[in-house]
């Protein structure tokens, strides 16, 4: 094995804890002697040890003269836990490979200059653009202080996602639900707006049952029926109830008192402001969301620019109605060169359907 052998099983480490370590990104570490593994960590909740400090615990003295691969930059600061370069310059680490800077303003290239200042071989840099992928939420949320956004649609091939009576069950295979299903886990958060929850009544649910997933549904007038199905089985305080002042003062007070949570949010054309609530969710560490809908709704974040992904799910079937929902509805584009533009697509087959994924210039 080589370096990018090492730092490749670090990544698939990391990728155990997928969606379960915000606000904290995903982190993978391996120990290694001579040719020999002799420990492995990676980061499983925040609030737990960090990749490094579990591989460093499990390696215990047979760390000294060792080399360690870790796929992001050991934490400077002082956080949940302390600082994990200390404790790699304690262990007597002699080289460390770290796989991509620290984008978080707190470490960003200091734990790097403590290991080089020790006397630790350091190297950065290893399947970088692997790492980067797969921390893209993190990043994002420690640079901007907001959160990544991504955007899911489930269309026929002329882009519509119901007919004329609102009969949208269901344009896509059985096999591609359950995959958008288990996409949720990859977020800390669904939202929807209100005309979603009074057509669907969706519960919104991810696949594994033990992820707290956040719910919020953007809802100007708070309009959202008390015995929704989004509320059964779900922590109150995980649903987010986005509102205005134009909403009932009665109503918000009842869904406080059951202990879900209602921002009340400046307006913006006279709909929630969406860049002020993603900026407050930020700080109450919500890192990433994935918008499910509906139409407007999915209009809306990509009107302001806040959407940074897409997840274009589209089935073989025509609906060939022009009063058929589109997929997407609020821009007024006069001219091509307007229109919104997709980087690094990518495309797959899930059943019968394709998926597509772009991302955003945001």
């Amino acid at each position: 094995m080589n370096d990018i052998d090492y730092m490749n099983l670090a990544y698939r480490l990391a990728l155990k804890a997928r969606g379960r370590t915000s606000p904290n990104p995903l982190v993978g570490c391996v120990i290694v002697r001579g040719k020999t593994i002799i420990a492995e960590g990676w980061h499983r909740r925040c609030g737990a040890d960090h990749a490094e400090v579990v591989a460093l615990k499990k390696a215990g003295r047979r760390s000294r003269g060792a080399r360690m691969y870790v796929t992001l930059e050991p934490c400077y600061h002082y956080g949940r836990t302390p600082p994990c370069v200390d404790a790699v310059i304690e262990s007597g680490i002699k080289e460390v490979m770290i796989g991509m800077k620290d984008p978080n303003p707190f470490t960003n290239g200091k734990s790097i200059a403590k290991l080089r200042r020790a006397g630790i071989k350091t190297r950065v840099g290893i399947l970088q653009k692997e790492l980067r992928a797969m921390n893209e939420a993190f990043i994002k949320y420690a640079t901007k202080k907001m959160p990544f956004v991504a955007v899911k649609s489930a269309q026929s091939l002329d882009g519509k996602i119901a007919t004329a009576k609102g009969d949208s069950q269901w344009i896509t295979s059985l096999a591609a639900r359950k995959y958008a299903r288990r996409l949720r886990d990859d977020f800390d958060a669904i939202m929807v707006g209100i005309n979603t929850v009074l057509k669907d009544n969706p519960r919104l649910n991810g696949a594994k049952k033990t992820k707290g997933l956040k719910k919020i549904v953007i809802d100007s007038l708070l309009k959202i029926p008390t015995k929704s199905l989004l509320f059964s089985g779900t922590n109150p305080s995980d649903i987010i109830l986005a509102t205005t002042a134009k909403a009932s003062l009665k109503k918000r007070l009842a869904f406080q008192k059951r202990g879900v949570r209602v921002m009340v949010a400046p307006q913006s054309e006279g709909k929630v402001d969406l860049k002020w609530l993603f900026k407050q969710l930020a700080k109450n560490e919500v890192t990433s969301i994935l918008a499910e809908g509906g139409a407007q709704t999915i209009g809306s974040v990509l009107k302001e620019k806040l959407a940074d992904k897409i997840f274009c799910y589209v089935a073989p079937v025509i609906l060939g109605d022009d009063k058929a929902l589109a997929s997407v509805v609020g821009f007024n584009i006069e001219k091509i060169s307007q229109a919104v533009p997709l980087k690094n697509i990518v495309s797959e087959k899930i059943g019968h359907d394709i998926l597509i994924q772009g991302y955003f210039d945001c």
